[in-house]
Formats: structure tokens, C-alpha cells, sequence
């Protein structure tokens, strides 16, 4: 085989495998001279060159995962065996290293590794915003606790943490249910859930007129912040719903949603077409 494989000892006496490219002969005696040492026999004439190069690490790149995350946080609607999304968004910068047997142990004052943290952050965004929908600006601690995690994470050299990545990374997901100039939002997304949808098998049309003052604020919001993390993580979940929602509606109620709903979110036009059908 090409590739060397080797047990070590990690955290917490955790064993983990490496994998490097092979460099010396097989059945080699592991106890002969340096490795270093030009007149080591046992490396091979390739051998030499990666180690010269460290190119026999690479294999190493096996335990560094890289992909995209969709994150996804349901809340039952009352009186009704439905479910609405609060979250229903991609992170793109989902990368972590991980190795067998490693433990998941969350530091809530540091950093100690991106999955735990990656982990740990989505997790406290999904019970801020669960909150949010139950009590106005019921989840402000756990957006606090979701700040406090980005924050011991952004000199960590991981992607998504900071400022200077897309404007719907995590950074910016945090720090907008944080400023005050998205509270509108916030106080929308209660009002949505709690006397929107909790009511509206019990009551369409004034849930539907709820609704419509609720997705006003939005487009408030976003007259003055357009493109912001909160606005579209409301649209990505709800764009379906909405659609759903006033396709039951009046002509007037859905000629307003429509409107409204296009000029939030252009690029998801063709989805709020529908309303119109």
C-alpha cells in the first residue's frame, strides 16, 4: 500500500488514526537510525523527496471535512398537527476537523474545536429564535450565548465567524437578532406565530391581516437594510408558508402579500407568483 497508517493518542487519551503517504520499505525495522539521517536505508528514494517536502502529511487532509450544512428548526403551530420552519438555512462554511472517538465537549468561555462550536452556536440560534415566536424577544439570551460562542471562535482562522465573509454568515445572523435596528423583526416574528398561525385554523382572515402588518414591518426593515442575515433567514423559511397562506386569500389580500413579499425578496419571485394563481 502507498499509504501508512498509524494509531496516536490525543485528547483525553482518545485514540485517534493517521494516514500519511508510506516512506520507508515495508517490514522496515522501526527502531534503525534517524529518519532524517541521509544514510537511513529503510526510506525509500521517493520517500526521501516527500519527507523533504512534508508531502507525506497530506493524507492528514482525510480528517479535515469541508461541505455545506442545512439547518433546519421546526415549531408546532397550536390547535393543528402542522409545523412551521424558524430556520431553514445553508451554511456554506461548514468545515471541522474530526477524528475517531473524539469528543464533542462544549467550553462555553473558549474555543476548544469548529464542530463543537459550529454545534453549539446553530443550536442556541434555533432556541433564540423558538423564543422569539412564543414571548417578544423571548430569545435574547440565547442570542447573547450565540455571540459569546462566535466571539471565542473568530481568531480561530475558521471561515463564517467574522465580518468580512458573506453578509448571511453566522457573524452576521448573531448580530442582527442583536441590534436594536432589527427589533422590528424580532417583534414581527412573534407576532407571525403567536397571533398569526397559532390563530389561523381558528380564524384565516384576521390571522392573514396579522400577517400582512407583520411582513410590513419586514419590508420597513429592509427599505433601510436591504439584503440583511434576519430578513432573509425569515424568507427562506417562510416563502412556502406565505404563499400557501394568502393563495386563500382575497384578491386584494393577495395582490398586497404578493407586492410586499416581492419587493422583500426579488429572487424569490417565482415561488410568490403562485399567490396570484
Amino acid at each position: 500500500s502507498i499509504f501508512f497508517r498509524q494509531d496516536r493518542v490525543g485528547k483525553d487519551m482518545k485514540i485517534f488514526r493517521i494516514w500519511k503517504f508510506r516512506t520507508m520499505k515495508v517490514n522496515s525495522d522501526p527502531y534503525g537510525d534517524s529518519p532524517n539521517s541521509d544514510s537511513d536505508k529503510r526510506i525509500t528514494s521517493i520517500g526521501r523527496l516527500l519527507r523533504e517536502y512534508s508531502l507525506d502529511e497530506l493524507p492528514q487532509l482525510f480528517n479535515v471535512l469541508t461541505g455545506s450544512m442545512s439547518l433546519v428548526g421546526p415549531r408546532p403551530i397550536y390547535n393543528s398537527s402542522y409545523e412551521t420552519i424558524l430556520l431553514n438555512h445553508g451554511d456554506r462554511e461548514w468545515i471541522f476537523e474530526y477524528f475517531p472517538s473524539q469528543t464533542i465537549e462544549f467550553v462555553e468561555n473558549g474555543f476548544n474545536d469548529n464542530l463543537t462550536s459550529l454545534l453549539s452556536f446553530y443550536a442556541y440560534m434555533i432556541i433564540g429564535i423558538d423564543y422569539d415566536s412564543f414571548e417578544e424577544k423571548g430569545g435574547e439570551e440565547s442570542f447573547k450565548l450565540a455571540w459569546k460562542i462566535l466571539n471565542s471562535s473568530q481568531n480561530s482562522g475558521y471561515k463564517g465567524w467574522d465580518q468580512f465573509g458573506s453578509r448571511k454568515n453566522r457573524y452576521w445572523i448573531c448580530e442582527n437578532f442583536l441590534n436594536p435596528e432589527f427589533e422590528k423583526v424580532r417583534k414581527a416574528i412573534y407576532s407571525y406565530h403567536i397571533k398569526g398561525m397559532d390563530n389561523l385554523y381558528l380564524d384565516p382572515i384576521e390571522s392573514r391581516s396579522i400577517i400582512i402588518d407583520d411582513i410590513n414591518s419586514l419590508n420597513d426593515v429592509n427599505k433601510k437594510n436591504f439584503n440583511s442575515a434576519i430578513v432573509n433567514l425569515f424568507i427562506d423559511a417562510k416563502a412556502d408558508e406565505l404563499t400557501k397562506i394568502f393563495k386563500g386569500g382575497n384578491l386584494n389580500e393577495r395582490r398586497q402579500a404578493f407586492n410586499l413579499l416581492s419587493e422583500i425578496s426579488p429572487s424569490n419571485i417565482d415561488i410568490f407568483n403562485e399567490i396570484l394563481e
